[in-house]
């Protein structure tokens, strides 16, 4: 009875954001994050000398221009991102990144290091947990770029809270995805491994045949340039990971 109680409780406090429950949790936020655990796959790899992220992008309808769909893009020259959840949501933090990585640009005449990118995009976030009339953002993201100290890969979840990571993977089927990424990685891997790591944790419980149109991959070099590879790039690195 005791249990049932606490339950009833804690769902009388889940439709309202700014409210915490008596355990201490924003209910809403933990709903977002089920939102971004029901998204196709991400994953992001830190190599010593760049970062690599990459995507399932599966389409609902074979009538879909697969052209029209992004989730490996570029913030600016230096960084770019990969989300799993809503694309909606995405599209908005994206907007917001672009925006102040300008900002950054105008003010001091250099691309802005991939913390100050993070930093403003999770604020933004956090905005959303903390005020009436809004909902947080179903989407967690991973965002790869440049430091004065070396290559960096962050993840933001809806919370608003970032972490740096080596590895991570966010997404359905996330959990298998992170302990293989545990038993592949290592801390001299370059770039060209990384991409082919990360092509082969995509493969992992991945539905049906994968192939150049149904992954995207995002590469930031020691040039500190990030490009999203083009299919016959993808291509080219599946057939050597077979």
């Amino acid at each position: 009875a005791e249990f049932i109680a606490t339950k009833m409780s804690e769902t009388a406090y889940s439709g309202s954001l700014t409210t915490f429950s008596p355990s201490g949790k924003l209910l809403q936020i933990q709903y977002a994050l089920a939102a971004v655990e029901q998204g196709r796959k991400s994953l992001g790899i830190a190599a010593r000398d760049g970062v690599v992220i990459a995507a399932e992008k599966k389409l609902s309808s074979p009538l879909i221009d697969a052209q029209s769909v992004e989730k490996v893009v570029a913030v600016n020259d230096s960084t770019g991102c990969v989300y799993s959840g809503m694309g909606a949501d995405y599209r908005v933090l994206v907007r917001h990144a672009r925006k102040k990585a300008q900002q950054y640009y105008r003010t001091y005449m250099e691309e802005p290091p991939a913390t100050q990118v993070v930093r403003d995009v999770a604020a933004c976030m956090q905005e959303y947990t903390q005020s009436g009339g809004v909902r947080p953002f179903g989407v967690s993201m991973l965002v790869a770029g440049w430091d004065d100290d070396g290559p960096k890969l962050y993840q933001i979840d809806p919370s608003g809270a970032y972490f740096g990571w080596l590895a991570s993977a966010i997404g359905r089927n996330y959990v298998d995805a992170k302990t293989f990424l545990e038993r592949r990685y290592n801390e001299d891997m370059d770039v060209e491994d990384a991409i082919h790591t990360a092509l082969l944790t995509l493969r992992e419980g991945f539905e049906g045949e994968m192939n150049e149109h149904n992954v995207e991959v995002g590469v930031v070099g020691a040039d500190r340039k990030f490009r999203v590879l083009t299919p016959a790039n993808v291509r080219d690195y599946l057939d050597e990971a077979e």
